[in-house]
């Protein structure tokens, strides 16, 4: 992958611009910056190696060079979508998820922004906001897909099982410049519908753990424990508590977790 591959592949769709680096910090670190100096909608930020990428909780993010895929996509939201920017991250998940199912897998989404094949973390997501006074000028989101399998962190430094494209596909069908083109292809199909409930719904149905006991951690407060639900509206999750009473979780420094 390069820069000439990657712009021969993305002019099959409208993008606002196309920022290519051999090894950066933090993808999300350029596109803010970016963002921030006035970048159109639909810009990427994208890079063979990230030596700083990061995740949620400010966990690192491991990327080593022509490993992965690593992307940060600067969203600048209608007066449409500005009420439903809390679907944001299901909306990167729905267009990962939408690209790996093409090639036979069946992935599933652990709330709120990570996909799983096989119950193993292959891609993560990482949602920063632009602000202008108190409104969200724009958002960066970030995205990190295993493709190869040096993409995997050592298990010793892992926060919860991983894995990647090719250790589940045995070899790696396409480019991935071709996967990224898959996977902004369903996104902007998926942004289309980012206000009405078919986008809920498809999150919804792509959970993990649905039915399952889970726990969830919230910053330093007492650990919340249910079966998955579903979720609400703003994306918020859904559980079910030992009384069948709901729990509804909001999106913050959350960590979700199965219970054996």
């Amino acid at each position: 992958m390069n820069e000439t591959s990657l712009k021969k592949t993305l002019s099959k769709i409208n993008i606002g611009g196309l920022r290519w680096f051999d090894s950066i910090g933090s993808t999300n670190d350029e596109a803010l910056a970016w963002a921030a100096a006035g970048a159109d909608d639909l810009s990427i930020v994208i890079a063979d190696e990230q030596t700083q990428g990061r995740g949620r909780l400010n966990r690192r993010w491991f990327t080593p060079k022509g490993s992965a895929l690593a992307f940060s996509l600067i969203l600048r939201p209608s007066a449409a979508l500005r009420p439903h920017l809390s679907r944001t991250v299901g909306l990167a998940a729905l267009s990962i998820a939408d690209s790996l199912t093409q090639t036979r897998l069946a992935p599933r989404i652990k709330w709120p922004n990570d996909i799983l094949l096989n119950g193993k973390k292959t891609a993560g997501i990482l949602v920063e906001s632009v602000w202008s006074g108190e409104d969200v000028d724009s958002l960066v989101i970030g995205m990190g897909i295993n493709v190869f399998r040096d993409s995997v962190p050592p298990a010793d430094v892992l926060q919860f099982p991983a894995t990647s494209l090719e250790e589940m596909l045995g070899s790696i069908p396409h480019a991935r410049e071709e996967i990224l083109l898959s996977i902004l292809e369903a996104f902007i199909r998926w942004r289309e519908r980012m206000g009405s409930d078919e986008l809920i719904h498809a999150w919804e149905e792509m959970l993990s753990f649905r039915g399952e006991q889970v726990e969830v951690k919230a910053g330093g407060e007492t650990p919340v424990t249910g079966k998955v639900d579903g979720l609400e509206s703003d994306g918020s999750l859904r559980l079910k508590d030992l009384h069948d009473n709901s729990v509804i979780v909001r999106f913050g420094d959350v960590s979700l977790r199965p219970m054996a």
